[in-house]
């Protein structure tokens, strides 16, 4: 009952795709759209892929520099791409169970804050205070590392999840992101502050509260998954929230 009803391409821009394919030639797929596309022949067929959304009338002389290796792209999706309408709860449900990346539990084809480069980056040295207050800020820190040869930019995404909630929360939460400039070889020291907003939930009375709990602080270029964390492009630390429970007023 929206203005589409599946999330594939339209067929005839499929059908063109796949005769350019034929032609052997390696064919760079731009994606001019406003939400996410099930772009799966694309992901598997095609040797790259560059979503544009609606940049604006700068837009060929963008693509041209991000294309032609004048500089290292950093950018990040900012919703979840999905391999299939079927994915989705009905469309007249408006429980959250499902949906975004803080709700969703298969397999996205791309996640919200996924995204290439010319470089690689690693991620070490995940420290923060195991025991945080409910009250206190507390300052976490990580270190990224351009492990490629080419300098560039990296976005740093802070990931939070709570562990033993009292009452229903996502499956993770973006709590923090920095863009940092890394040349190819070193290494930057990235500073986050959290809050007691970090680690707060909605109590069935439906006021925002903090109250003790576990949570696991997840740092990286991309959300937290049993791959990137084995790889570096993540790291992980549990830290324990105690004190008195508090409801947040503004």
């Amino acid at each position: 009952h929206g203005d589409r009803t599946d999330l594939a391409l339209p067929k005839v821009q499929e059908d063109l795709l796949k005769e350019l394919q034929k032609t052997g030639k390696p064919i760079i797929y731009v994606n001019f759209s406003g939400s996410a596309i099930a772009l799966n022949w694309e992901n598997e067929n095609l040797p790259a892929i560059v979503q544009a959304f609606y940049p604006g009338e700068a837009t060929g002389t963008a693509l041209t520099r991000l294309l032609f290796g004048d500089f290292n792209p950093s950018g990040r999706l900012p919703i979840t791409f999905y391999k299939s309408i079927n994915d989705l709860p009905d469309f007249q449900s408006y429980v959250m169970q499902g949906r975004t990346y803080r709700y969703f539990r298969g397999e996205p084809l791309f996640s919200f804050g996924y995204g290439l480069s010319y470089t690689k980056f690693s991620y070490a040295n995940l420290k923060a205070p195991l025991s945080l207050s409910t009250s206190s800020e507390a300052k976490i820190t990580v270190e990224v590392t351009n492990t490629g040869k080419k300098d560039g930019d990296e976005i740093v995404q802070l990931y939070i999840s709570n562990t033993k909630a009292t009452v229903p929360v996502p499956i993770r939460t973006l709590a923090g992101f920095k863009s940092v400039f890394v040349k190819a070889g070193e290494t930057k020291k990235v500073e986050f502050t959290l809050t007691p907003q970090n680690f707060s939930v909605i109590d069935n009375d439906y006021q925002r509260v903090v109250e003790p709990g576990k949570f696991t602080l997840s740092v990286g270029g991309k959300q937290p998954d049993a791959k990137a964390i084995a790889i570096g492009l993540v790291t992980q630390l549990d830290v324990a929230v105690t004190g008195n429970r508090f409801t947040i007023t503004n």
